[in-house]
């Protein structure tokens, strides 16, 4: 009989039904996808470990309300790539099953906490963009470094005490309710609870990007209206159509990462999936980890201080690099001139 047969007419609380979960059936499909978080994984810490530094290194980037978020998104997508890689790996790769329930629900808890937090992040600075074009006179007052500090604090409370409900209980074992064909030991009414929990985040910033669109096309036409009353209005304006569009393009990755394991977790719900929509799951998680990866490179092309502080610090490298490599030519002709003397 096969094991997810078997699976269905047990408790599914028991560490031994594990090998349901296991959904890579050859070792192909091991190395697929262990090269594919590690690849992604890998540059997604270093780009966003570079984005970090390149934020917090200019005083004038990291006292900005909206490059505070944007660290946020970039600490939640580290965090999220160390954690999920390392799990995921472990456990569809390697096939270890030697932990607790306790001890797989944390993990799977830090998972939901950095990733429901990197998609708050963004939220947040959908929001920062919103107020700085529909209120600009009153963004100063509105928009404070203490404000979005608060922010964020509220933001990752919400988010480690979201994903910390089936550790504190709201499991499929606690209550001996059903349990999720994809998550082991989850229940399946708090994984609906999480999709409603994503899906509201994702519209609220659907929302505040399509009013931040639509004041951006207004600036534009007014712009283009009044091309001689060049000053500093016309030059925030044309600041804030670029970074709004900088963030569509953020959102419009992440819908396209985020909308197969949503679509997927939700068909789990109201229907039963096979072994192969299982496996598909699985290989569309890492997904999450492109979108992670492509983030900081969006901020690279489209944000100019941060592209100007990255191409500092490239020059300031060549300048060290280069002097590098001529300081042994520089010390052995000071050498044959001391011989010659």
């Amino acid at each position: 009989m096969d094991v997810c047969k078997m699976h269905e007419n047990s408790s599914k609380c028991s560490l031994n039904n594990m090998d349901c979960f296991m959904v890579l059936s050859t070792q192909g499909q091991k190395i697929s996808i262990a090269t594919l978080c590690g690849l992604f994984g890998t540059l997604c810490i270093v780009e966003n470990s570079l984005v970090l530094y390149l934020i917090f290194s200019s005083p004038g980037t990291r006292r900005k309300p909206s490059y505070i978020f944007i660290s946020s998104l970039a600490l939640a997508d580290i965090l999220a790539s160390i954690i999920f890689v390392c799990s995921f790996v472990n456990f569809h790769v390697f096939n270890e099953t030697n932990f607790s329930k306790e001890v797989f629900l944390l993990q799977l808890g830090g998972v939901n906490t950095s990733f429901s937090a990197s998609l708050s992040s963004l939220l947040l600075t959908a929001l920062d963009r919103y107020i700085s074009i529909s209120r600009p006179s009153e963004y100063k007052l509105l928009m404070t470094g203490r404000r979005a500090w608060t922010a964020l604090g509220v933001l990752w409370v919400t988010c480690a005490t979201v994903a910390s409900l089936p550790l504190l209980g709201w499991n499929c074992c606690t209550l001996n309710s059903t349990c999720s064909e994809l998550f082991p030991f989850v229940d399946d009414n708090y994984l609906l609870s999480w999709i409603c929990f994503v899906l509201v985040l994702l519209g609220c910033i659907v929302y505040a990007y399509a009013h931040v669109l639509w004041r951006a096309h207004q600036h534009v036409a007014y712009m283009e209206k009044n091309q001689a009353q060049a000053g500093k209005q016309n030059a925030r304006m044309r600041m804030d159509v670029t970074l709004a569009k900088t963030l569509v393009m953020v959102l419009a990755v992440l819908v396209l990462c985020w909308s197969p394991i949503l679509i997927l977790m939700i068909y789990s719900v109201l229907a039963r999936l096979s072994n192969h929509l299982r496996r598909v799951f699985a290989f569309c998680s890492t997904l999450c980890l492109l979108n992670s990866m492509v983030n900081p490179i969006i901020y690279a092309l489209r944000s100019k201080e941060l592209y100007s502080s990255l191409m500092t610090v490239f020059s300031r490298f060549r300048r060290q690099l280069k002097v590098s490599e001529e300081s042994p030519e520089a010390e052995s002709t000071h050498k044959s001139s001391m011989v010659e003397t």
